[in-house]
């Protein structure tokens, strides 16, 4: 279970604020909160009604470094996903490696996202194991405009998994999403199913951490800052089912859980995105994604990405497909076709 911790602010009701705000600087929390030159407590884009922590204050730091202790230490947690984690590395870069050195001393294997761009290398082993799949913008997800339009959406996609040919840092863990709190309208809500199915198997075969947000599995269409009641989780089982059976994929084929990927060259669609996840036990995967509404037939250059010249065998349908004396595969895909292709029979294959 991992934790929502949100150190760089409180709100304008805590206690701590409204005392310091009663009392002026006779509060002993007047210099918990950052403050400009006239003593007003700053804020992050204009939300007044959140006052943001000074973490140049000693005893700041050790409230926030004792909470979250207490969560490791009392109930186990697995680790925190921290909200505006940006914002405190704005004010106080030198807390999140002291931060992280506390935590990992009581639980090794604890879990540190940032809410942050896993572009940005200062997240990267000073503080955190993953990030945002965000741009170089504060909190444009990556894949904001990639499935806009049907045109253009595999060089938009590439260029969004390289960081426009950038690459990401050594080390750099990201965390995917196709939609979280902060997206907007729901991903299902605003495609077509076929490019949903699609749009989640890429998510649950690329290197990182996918995130499912709540009711993207049935194709809830809520947004979770507009109130409303309870979830009706009668949605879309079709589509839950789909989520399931890439969620067992990902947990079956060790290849999908590495951090290693190389895109393929595909020739015959312009709608068709490859890619091989080299394998160490289970072997390498090859992924191919029909993003488009017709059914095609491609040829991937494998052999040109590391794959081996034999026949390969779909995980998901049975499907075969074999490598011709080109070095390239050919592959038949439906529309908005998904393939999980390994060179090996599938293990416990399902029809």
């Amino acid at each position: 279970m991992l934790l929502d911790v949100v150190p760089n602010h409180t709100s304008d009701e805590h206690p701590f604020f409204r005392d310091a705000e009663a009392r002026g600087r006779d509060s002993p929390y007047w210099d918990w909160y950052d403050r400009d030159a006239a003593g007003r407590p700053t804020h992050y884009f204009g939300w007044t009604n959140l006052p943001n922590v000074n973490f140049a204050h000693p005893a700041v730091r050790e409230h926030i470094l004792e909470a979250s202790r207490h969560w490791i230490q009392e109930f186990d947690v697995d680790g925190y996903r921290v909200d505006v984690a940006w914002g405190v590395q704005a004010r106080a870069p030198d807390f999140w490696p002291v931060w992280r050195r506390e935590l990992k001393a009581l639980k090794p294997d604890v879990a540190l996202i940032a809410e942050a761009s896993a572009r940005d290398p200062s997240y990267v082993g000073h503080g955190f194991d993953a990030a945002y799949d965000w741009t170089d913008e504060l909190g444009q997800w990556a894949w904001h405009d990639v499935f806009d339009a049907p045109d253009g959406l595999v060089v938009r996609l590439h260029a969004a998994l390289t960081n426009d040919g950038r690459g990401y840092p050594p080390g750099a863990r990201v965390l995917r999403f196709l939609a979280n709190n902060d997206t907007g309208p729901r991903f299902a809500a605003v495609h077509e199913r076929g490019l949903t199915r699609v749009a989640a198997a890429l998510l649950l075969t690329l290197p990182g951490i996918p995130c499912l947000f709540t009711g993207d599995e049935s194709a809830l269409a809520y947004q979770p800052y507009d109130g409303g009641g309870p979830l009706d989780w009668d949605g879309d089982q079709e589509l839950r089912a789909w989520w399931r059976r890439m969620i067992a994929l990902r947990h079956e084929l060790p290849a999908l859980r590495s951090d290693a990927w190389s895109a393929v060259d595909v020739d015959g669609s312009d709608a068709v995105y490859g890619y091989l996840r080299p394998g160490g036990e289970g072997g390498p995967v090859l992924v191919v994604l029909n993003f488009g509404g017709d059914a095609v037939e491609v040829t991937l250059a494998v052999a040109a990405s590391g794959g081996s010249r034999e026949a390969f065998v779909d995980h998901l349908d049975g499907n075969g497909a074999r490598m011709r004396a080109d070095g390239c595969v050919a592959v038949e895909l439906p529309a908005h076709g998904v393939r999980v292709l390994s060179p090996t029979a599938p293990r416990g294959h399902r029809a």
